[in-house]
């Protein structure tokens, strides 16, 4: 399991990288679950989402000697880009396997990195299985996991740090829920530190394993299907020994949304914030304004998590919200 002090051990390695995201009212919310409402602005991180956390925790503790092939890690993108980005800046060689699904705007992202692209295969199951045997190779990269490394797991566990600080009297913390690494790493921050707390997560409807997973009482794997939260795709390990346990024991539930709520949410920081969102950074807000996670009696944290959308999907937005 993960402690606070693990935590807080990365924190500084996380500074160098990362800006203490700010937290802001959302007053639309806020009136419809008759709670003060608050998102954590995880999208306006240097790569466009939360990850360069956990990515810059793991990173900069490599020893570059020992590791002279640099590292290599399976991404739908925003993990990839984070650790293409913290490893440039320590001029450190990054490679990055993905699927053939990745939508092209991520792509083109970590073109501009520098990084070593490897693009094949129909899931993101696939793409870890390629990084993971290459880096078991004699000599061969550091593997930079975004759900089975602890270290990554403590440093994206500094956005719960930082929620407290910001937002002492926080009831209820809502994350999204892809493999579990943001929220196990929050959820053990918040809990050491406020045990009575609520961490609740979302996903979408299609394919969301660790919900999934969680009904099992074990780590399962589903096909991926398309999706606006196209981050959340991805299986969780069927050997999952850090994310899982945690999200399992600390996380209240996990609340599932629709397309069109998703959508609906991206539309309503589009327009009511003027807050660029990715659907898996919506997911959230989604939650809320379906009505799908119980009112608390205190302020509610919604971590908004990416901003990486495709340029399609953004521009569809705004011809949405000019109509509206």
């Amino acid at each position: 399991m993960i402690t606070l002090a693990a935590v807080e051990a990365v924190r500084s390695s996380v500074a160098r990288f990362a800006i203490r995201a700010p937290l802001i009212r959302d007053d639309h919310c806020s009136a419809l679950i008759g709670a003060d409402v608050h998102l954590k602005l995880e999208s306006l991180q240097p790569t466009g989402s939360f990850k360069v956390r956990g990515a810059a925790a793991r990173i900069a503790g490599i020893d570059r000697a020992a590791a002279p092939l640099g590292v290599i890690t399976a991404s739908t993108g925003n993990h990839g880009r984070a650790v293409a980005y913290v490893a440039r800046e320590l001029g450190i060689p990054a490679t990055v396997c993905l699927s053939e699904h990745v939508p092209s705007g991520k792509l083109d992202a970590l073109r501009r990195l520098d990084c070593i692209l490897d693009v094949g295969g129909a899931s993101q199951d696939e793409a870890f299985e390629r990084a993971e045997a290459v880096a078991a190779e004699p000599g061969g990269p550091t593997m930079v996991h975004s759900i089975l490394d602890p270290v990554v797991i403590a440093g994206q566990g500094t956005c719960g740090l930082e929620i407290l600080e910001q937002l002492p009297e926080t009831a209820l913390v809502v994350v999204p829920v892809s493999g579990g690494g943001l929220i196990a790493g929050v959820a053990t921050a918040l809990h050491a530190l406020r045990p009575g707390i609520r961490v609740v997560g979302v996903s979408m409807v299609g394919a969301a394993v660790m919900h999934a997973s969680l009904a099992a009482g074990r780590p399962v794997r589903l096909d991926e299907v398309p999706s606006l939260a196209d981050s959340l795709q991805g299986g969780i390990g069927l050997d999952n020994d850090t994310s899982f346990p945690i999200v399992r024991d600390l996380v209240e539930e996990i609340v599932l949304v629709e397309e069109d709520e998703i959508e609906a949410a991206m539309l309503h920081a589009l327009r009511d914030h003027r807050l660029v969102l990715e659907g898996a950074g919506a997911v959230g807000i989604a939650a809320l304004l379906s009505g799908r996670i119980g009112v608390p009696s205190g302020p509610v944290v919604v971590v908004c998590t990416g901003a990486n959308a495709e340029w399609k999907t953004l521009a569809d937005l705004v011809e949405m919200a000019g109509a509206g």
